[in-house]
C-alpha cells in the first residue's frame, strides 16, 4: 500500500505516505502529514499526494520557502520559456518584492491574507498602484505555474483583489504639433525614424529592428517580424513581436513612402563613402558603422526635441498614442487601428482610446441623420440652433 489514512482526533486525520526503502539502512521511508477537517479532505488530500509521488514533483511538506520556489521557477519557466526582457521584469519583482516580503513562508501554507498584507505595506511606503499590481501579477503566474506543475492545488492569488492602476492622462499631438516637430527633426540623424513612429504607430523596438528586406516602397508596405531589445547588462537581441498580432504588414502613405527612398539613398551615398554596399539585410535606422541604436538614445534624442518644440511632456511612445487617436478621429474603423498597432485584441485598442469615444460617438449620430433624413437636413440644424438659444 502508497498510502494510507489513520484518524487521531474527531476533526484530525493523519496520511501516511510509503516512500519506499532506504538504500543505505534499509529500512522503510514513511512521511507522516496531519489534515484537519473530515475524512472525505483527508482521502482528497492522500490523492493529491499520491498523484504528486507517480509524477515525481512530491515534495516534504514544509521544506520548501516560497523563496526557494521562486528561484527555482525564474530558472526553469521564465528564463528557458519567454522573451528576456519579460523574464528580467519577472526577476526584477521577485528579488526586490516578493522574496524579501514573503520569501520565508513555506508555499503550502502560503495564504490570501499574507499576500493582501504586503500588497497594503507596499502601498504604505509609497509604492504605485501599477508596480504593486505588477507584483501581484508576477506572482500570480508563479502560483499558476506551481499549479500545473501539482506543486499546490490552490493558488492563492486568485482569492486577492490587486489594487486598480490609476491610468494617466495620455497626451498627443494635434496636426499641427507634428507639423512643426518634424520641421524641427529635418535638423537631426532621426527624422525619418520620427515621421516612421508618427504616421505608422510602430514600437520603438519595432523601428530599431526593421532591415530594408522588410519595406516594399513600390508597393508602399512594410513587414513588422521583430523587435529590437537591450537588456540590463548593455546587449542587444532581436526578437520576434510577443504575440501572433504583433507579427503584422503596415501600408504605408506616399509621403512616408518619400522619407524611406530618401532616407534610403542617403545611407547607400554613407556607405559608398566607406567602399561598402547597402543590402537589404541592412538596418534601416542604425549607426555610421551599421550597429543598431540603443533604444535609450532614440528615446533621449525625441524627448530634447520635444523640448525644443514647446512640446513637453510629449514621449516617444505618445506618437504611436498620436497616431491611433487621429485615425480614429478620422473615422478610420478599430480594426484597422489595431491591426496597425499590432494590439493583441481589439478590445485592448477600445479601452487604450476610449477618450476618443465621445467625438465618435457624436460623429456617429450625426452621419445616421444625414443617411436616413437627408432632406430635413437644413431643417433640423435650423431647429437645433433655435434649441441651444
Amino acid at each position: 500500500m502508497r498510502g494510507h489514512i489513520v484518524k487521531r482526533y474527531k476533526d484530525s486525520y493523519t496520511i501516511v505516505l510509503n516512500l519506499g526503502t532506504d538504500p543505505a539502512t534499509g529500512k522503510r521511508k514513511q512521511q507522516w502529514i496531519s489534515v484537519k477537517g473530515t475524512k472525505r479532505a483527508a482521502e482528497k488530500r492522500l490523492a493529491e499526494l499520491l498523484h504528486q509521488l507517480d509524477n515525481g514533483i512530491f515534495t516534504k511538506p514544509g521544506k520548501t520557502t516560497l523563496a526557494n520556489y521562486l528561484e527555482k521557477w525564474l530558472r526553469d519557466c521564465c528564463w528557458s520559456n519567454l522573451a528576456p526582457r519579460t523574464a528580467e521584469g519577472y526577476e526584477n519583482i521577485v528579488w526586490r518584492h516578493l522574496i524579501p516580503s514573503l520569501g520565508q513562508i513555506h508555499l503550502t501554507q502560503l495564504k490570501p491574507e499574507h499576500l493582501q498584507h504586503v500588497y497594503s505595506e507596499k502601498l504604505a511606503i509609497g509604492l504605485s498602484h501599477r508596480t504593486v499590481r505588477y507584483i501581484h501579477v508576477t506572482l500570480h503566474k508563479a502560483l499558476r505555474d506551481a499549479v500545473k506543475l501539482g506543486i499546490i492545488f490552490r493558488n492563492p492569488a486568485d482569492a486577492v483583489e490587486p489594487p486598480k492602476v490609476q491610468r494617466h492622462e495620455m497626451h498627443t499631438m494635434n496636426e499641427s504639433d507634428i507639423h512643426i516637430f518634424l520641421e524641427f527633426a529635418k535638423s537631426t540623424p532621426y527624422y525619418a525614424l520620427f515621421y516612421l513612429v508618427l504616421f505608422t504607430g510602430m514600437r520603438r523596438s519595432e523601428l530599431l529592428a526593421l532591415r530594408w528586406s522588410d519595406i516594399d516602397l513600390i508597393l508602399c508596405q512594410l513587414s513588422v517580424t521583430r523587435a529590437l531589445h537591450q537588456l540590463r547588462d548593455g546587449s542587444l537581441i532581436f526578437r520576434q513581436p510577443k504575440t501572433a498580432k504583433g507579427c503584422r504588414l503596415i501600408s504605408l502613405s506616399p509621403s512616408t513612402a518619400i522619407v524611406l527612398r530618401q532616407h534610403r539613398e542617403q545611407q547607400e551615398k554613407t556607405r559608398q563613402v566607406l567602399g561598402l554596399t547597402l543590402t537589404d539585410d541592412y538596418l534601416v535606422f542604425c549607426k555610421v558603422d551599421g550597429k543598431p541604436l540603443l533604444p535609450n538614445t532614440v528615446s533621449h534624442a525625441w524627448t530634447k526635441l520635444a523640448r525644443r518644440t514647446g512640446l513637453k511632456g510629449i514621449r516617444l511612445h505618445d506618437a504611436r498614442h498620436t497616431h491611433a487617436s487621429l485615425m480614429l478621429k478620422q473615422g478610420v474603423h478599430p480594426k484597422i487601428v489595431q491591426e496597425r498597432l499590432g494590439h493583441a485584441s481589439i478590445q485592448i485598442t477600445l479601452d487604450t482610446y476610449s477618450h476618443v469615444a465621445p467625438g465618435l460617438q457624436q460623429a456617429a449620430a450625426n452621419r445616421f441623420d444625414d443617411i436616413v433624413l437627408p432632406e430635413n437636413q437644413d431643417n433640423s440644424e435650423n431647429e437645433t440652433k433655435e434649441i441651444l438659444r
